[in-house]
């Protein structure tokens, strides 16, 4: 039964734009004036029991180490790392330092790994199991067109034997650890069967996986177009005792409560809606207890992505954490009310100086005392 909150949220929106309120409007949760609350369980990945089901995804480049924190301490209950190559994680460098940093306050926590190679997959699994890493990931989504080319990421899209083999061979490699997976919808847009995807799914929780993610696009579509939410229905459907978490087009709080409530899946990955708003998940649990969603002012604005800047710099150093805000500080402008301005002030950005004139002149920051 659909909650009446979110139907009327819908509903206001679309008569916002001047169009009917439909499965696939973009809202958001500007109109919301309080109404119900919404009955959400907590995800279950294997023994864990994840509290509320609004988890941040594997984004490369951005679910690092200081950005999965910020994202904690706005309320995302559960992280994935970046996609790592599983023979990065064999080689001992500060690559690998890097992308397996993980801290105290980061758990529960996915490693999610990327590779071809049965042998290789399993050993990096223990290696990252050894390292504390609380699930093992499997990406056998990633379109990018390097990925697929060198026969990793969505190209096992295309070899379900082989990515049922990686999948055996990590579950018997790690038997202590949940191993999950992440499914694109089919590798070929014209594929109208699924079958692959279907008997990867299938094989994968009858070899002891503990959840697929299904984002609802094919390989080849990358992220074009809208995503296929009635698929993602249809797989917790056709799986209705396994864990199903649903990944696509997930752009603000409102669209993660809309897709558990319209697919029934058991969670919900926010990805690219959850760069630079971290407040997506603080916001999602308003929604979900039936209050007003945060709305982050221009103070709370700079004190996050202030804090965002000190722990980038601790982990990288001043120099490659200033570069690493200055791209987050692009996604950090949508939010702003002059996005456009700030996006190019932010894209200027090359000294501590200029960092600074940004955060003062767009966000209000007082001017450093002098010494």
């Amino acid at each position: 039964m659909r909650s009446p909150y979110l139907w009327e949220l819908e509903a206001k929106n679309a008569n916002k734009a001047g169009k009917p309120a439909t499965a696939s409007s973009s809202i958001d949760n500007s109109c919301y004036n309080g109404s119900m609350p919404f009955d959400l369980k907590p995800l279950r990945i294997g023994p864990l029991e994840i509290e509320f089901p609004v988890v941040l995804a594997a984004l490369a480049s951005y679910s690092d180490l200081p950005y999965r924190l910020i994202c904690r301490s706005l309320g995302a209950p559960y992280c994935a790392t970046e996609a790592m190559l599983d023979r990065q994680i064999l080689l001992d460098g500060k690559l690998r330092d890097r992308l397996v940093r993980i801290d105290a306050a980061d758990h529960p926590i996915a490693g999610q790994l990327m590779g071809n190679d049965p042998t290789v997959m399993a050993q990096a699994a223990a290696v990252l199991r050894d390292m504390g890493f609380d699930v093992i990931d499997l990406n056998f989504a990633c379109p990018v067109k390097k990925v697929v080319a060198k026969k990793r990421g969505g190209y096992l899209m295309d070899q379900p034997d082989l990515a049922l083999e990686i999948v055996r061979a990590v579950i018997e490699a790690v038997p202590d650890r949940p191993v999950t997976l992440k499914l694109r919808r089919t590798f070929r847009e014209t594929d109208e069967t699924n079958a692959a995807f279907r008997r990867i799914a299938r094989g994968a929780f009858e070899a002891g996986a503990a959840a697929v993610a299904v984002h609802a696009r094919s390989v080849g579509q990358k992220y074009r177009g809208q995503a296929d939410w009635d698929f993602i229905a249809r797989v917790k459907r056709e799986f209705p005792d396994r864990t199903i978490i649903g990944s696509g087009d997930i752009h603000t709080a409102l669209d993660a409560l809309r897709m558990i409530e319209q697919t029934g899946v058991d969670g919900v990955l926010a990805a690219r809606g959850a760069i630079g708003n971290p407040w997506l998940f603080r916001q999602a649990r308003d929604l979900a207890a039936g209050r007003e969603p945060f709305k982050p002012d221009l103070k709370e604005q700079r004190e996050v992505i202030s804090r965002h800047l000190r722990l980038a710099e601790g982990l990288y150093g001043p120099r490659r954490g200033l570069l690493t805000l200055r791209n987050f500080g692009i996604h950090y402008a949508r939010l702003h009310p002059h996005p456009a301005k700030v996006r190019t002030a932010f894209i200027s950005v090359k000294t501590d100086e200029d960092w600074r004139a940004v955060m003062e002149t767009w966000y209000g920051a007082p001017p450093l005392s002098p010494l």
